[in-house]
Parts: C-alpha cells; sequence; structure tokens
C-alpha cells in the first residue's frame, strides 16, 4: 500500500491548467523538437496538445514553447527559456510534494513499510 501524489496547478478560478499532463507534453517537445511528434508519442491529437500549451500560456502570461518555421532541417517547437524554469520549479515542486507525502503516510502507517 502507498499514498499517491498528483499535482494540479489551477487557476485563480479554480480551474486546472498544469499539471503532469502538460509537464509530460512539454517534455515530449524538448525530446523530439516538435509540438506534433510530442502529441503522437502521448497518442494525442497536435490539436488536443496545442489547446493545452496554450491554455497554459494565456494563465501564466508567457510562452512555453515557440516555433521555427520551415528552414534547412524543417521546422519544430521549442521550449522557451521560460517555460523551462516554469517546468523545471513544477518538477521540483512536484518531488517535494511526493517526498513529503512519503515521509507523512509513513508517519502515520509505519507499518505499511
Amino acid at each position: 500500500m502507498k499514498a499517491i501524489t498528483k499535482i494540479t496547478i489551477v487557476d485563480e478560478n479554480g480551474e486546472k491548467f498544469f499539471g503532469e499532463g502538460p509537464a509530460r507534453l512539454l517534455r515530449a517537445v524538448e525530446d523530439t523538437g516538435s509540438l506534433r511528434s510530442a502529441a503522437l508519442s502521448m497518442q494525442m491529437s497536435y490539436s488536443k496538445a496545442h489547446k493545452i500549451i496554450s491554455h497554459a500560456e494565456e494563465v501564466l502570461g508567457f510562452p512555453l514553447t515557440y516555433c521555427e518555421v520551415g528552414g534547412k532541417h524543417g521546422g519544430g517547437s521549442r521550449i522557451t527559456a521560460e517555460g523551462k524554469e516554469w517546468l523545471e520549479k513544477y518538477e521540483e515542486f512536484r518531488d517535494a510534494c511526493c517526498e513529503a507525502n512519503r515521509r507523512i503516510y509513513m508517519e502515520y502507517f509505519p507499518q505499511q513499510r
């Protein structure tokens, strides 16, 4: 048995705009260099991926990704410096919450080791 921690970031209206899904999507953009490829790797449509990123950008007030158009090596998407910083902070926060949850769980349920 174990407790699971899921970190969801909501806007001032309580609507989710960032969590593990968008974080995985941004990491996939970083790995593939393409929002379309990132979406496909997660078995998600490009339009849904674009909508997720656009909504997060709208709430945050800064771009998470930018597009490179065509050229010799083709186009693609990259994470912005602000997007990378946000993603890293989210992952550090998530990891700290998971670790705190693990410690608290063991405090209340020590027999579950």
